[in-house]
């Protein structure tokens, strides 16, 4: 008779039926455990961008596309016998080097760094200035004592993608960001490369790199730093606040604020684990994104790197197409600098306050080398006042030797003067009586050549 009662049999029907739901949702959590969570609550709303003479005026991150090809042409100039090379040996490898101008003037844009002398046939060779000498020397120092940071950024590097396996252009185009030395794939004494890699075939003919983790974990930079500070123990769905550093002035909306912080509660997903389960709409995947952004700039000698550099290693880490969103969505993460007619993504946490993001060894080498680099300007520059000098001294020693030519010239005229008489006839014809001086120093066709000019003069009487 109890459940005979219509409104109270309705009503746990209907408890009993939302609570079927949340049982078999149990089970289906087994599975997944991203499943209550993977929404999007992310609104859109445009942030505008906002400038930051700060990160604008970081050198060495924006002379950084300006150094690269100044540092493989030193390192050409190195393996070359004697240290030295002749223009003709690259005059025609401006491609190569990434130049667009002629070689031989890049060369000469930068005299502190290499220098020009005659060699062979009377030909302009070019050698490195001493200074540049004792830093490549010191880059050797560094690249040999910091064997083992290189090879675990480019471990990590490799096994952040979605296979395991990079090709090996890819891994050539991005070993400037990692501070790779050049020929590392060639290494024949497995300095760089150990047992751990290995050269695989990929599809469409590729030639590619693998790294053995042998099941060992893999942190990211985020869970080592939480794991010092202790707010993380190595669980699978512990959450990791990013770091945030917002730039004065700039203020996000609510709706964005709010979001957030939502998001920043979300559980950290690391850039080496399986990301499969994750629905590629849902927050869970838009932290894993920034997460493997976080991870990249954290692994370059700049912390920064060019946008449409990122954006080519979207297919091999399994990123979304508009990956790009990501660093205009977490403005307090990312700085987007337009300087030098390119965006360039800067890891705000690498410069900002006590840093936790390990120092790149080869960060210490590279600045000297700008430094370096910057002395040319003053060499050229004084250089060009120089050559105003001198041209300068000499207009004005022509000029001294033409006013000195004009005066012992009247004097002379004046001395024919005296050494003639002009006698003008008042008839109908007038003509000119020449009555030298018997005693007279100056030879006879000067003063043909003076009575000449004096005519021209308006000297006649």
């Amino acid at each position: 008779m109890f459940f005979h009662n219509s409104y109270f049999t309705t009503h746990f029907g209907n408890l009993f039926f939302c609570s079927k739901i949340s049982v078999f949702s149990l089970f289906d959590h087994q599975k997944s455990p991203f499943r209550y969570t993977q929404i999007s609550n992310y609104v859109n709303v445009y942030m505008k961008w906002k400038k930051d003479p700060f990160f604008d005026s970081i050198l060495h991150i924006h002379k950084s596309a300006e150094l690269k090809p100044i540092i493989q042409l030193k390192n050409f100039i190195v393996n070359y016998p004697n240290g030295c090379i002749p223009i003709s040996s690259v005059s025609k490898r401006g491609l190569e080097f990434d130049i667009s101008i002629r070689v031989a003037r890049f060369l000469r844009q930068y005299p502190s760094v290499f220098e020009e002398f005659r060699g062979e046939h009377n030909l302009p060779w070019f050698r490195l200035t001493p200074e540049a000498a004792e830093i490549d020397r010191e880059e050797k120092r560094v690249l040999e004592e910091c064997k083992e940071d290189l090879k675990d950024r480019l471990k990590r590097f490799v096994l952040m993608s979605k296979d395991k396996v990079l090709p090996l252009k890819i891994i050539k185009g991005m070993a400037w960001y990692l501070g790779l030395p050049e020929r590392f794939l060639d290494d024949s004494k497995g300095d760089l490369l150990d047992e751990s890699f290995r050269f695989v075939d990929m599809e469409d003919g590729l030639k590619g790199l693998t790294v053995e983790s042998n099941g060992e974990k893999v942190l990211s930079t985020m869970q080592r730093n939480a794991i010092k500070n202790g707010v993380y123990f190595g669980g699978t769905l512990e959450g990791i606040e990013f770091p945030l550093f917002p730039s004065k002035g700039l203020r996000l909306r609510r709706k964005i604020e709010s979001w957030l912080n939502e998001f920043q509660k979300l559980p950290y997903v690391s850039p080496y684990e399986d990301f499969w389960h994750l629905d590629p709409d849902s927050d869970f995947a838009e932290k894993r994104v920034v997460g493997i952004l976080h991870e990249l700039l954290s692994l370059f000698v700049e912390h920064s790197a060019e946008r449409k550099k990122l954006l080519c290693l979207k297919k091999y880490f399994g990123l979304p197409q508009k990956v790009h969103k990501a660093f205009e969505r977490h403005p307090h993460m990312f700085y987007l600098s337009f300087k030098n007619k390119t965006c360039t993504a800067i890891l705000k946490e690498a410069y900002c306050g006590n840093s936790s993001i390990e120092k790149h060894p080869m960060l210490v080498v590279r600045k000297k080398y700008i430094r370096l680099v910057k002395e040319s300007d003053r060499i050229l520059k004084n250089r060009k006042i120089n050559n105003r000098f001198i041209k300068h001294e000499k207009l004005e020693k022509g000029s001294d030797i033409d006013a000195n030519s004009d005066d012992r010239t009247d004097i002379q005229a004046q001395e024919v003067s005296k050494s003639f008489h002009i006698v003008t006839n008042y008839s109908s014809q007038e003509w000119l009586v020449l009555d030298l001086l018997p005693h007279s120093s100056i030879p006879f066709v000067d003063i043909i050549f003076l009575i000449e000019k004096r005519s021209r003069l308006g000297f006649e009487k």
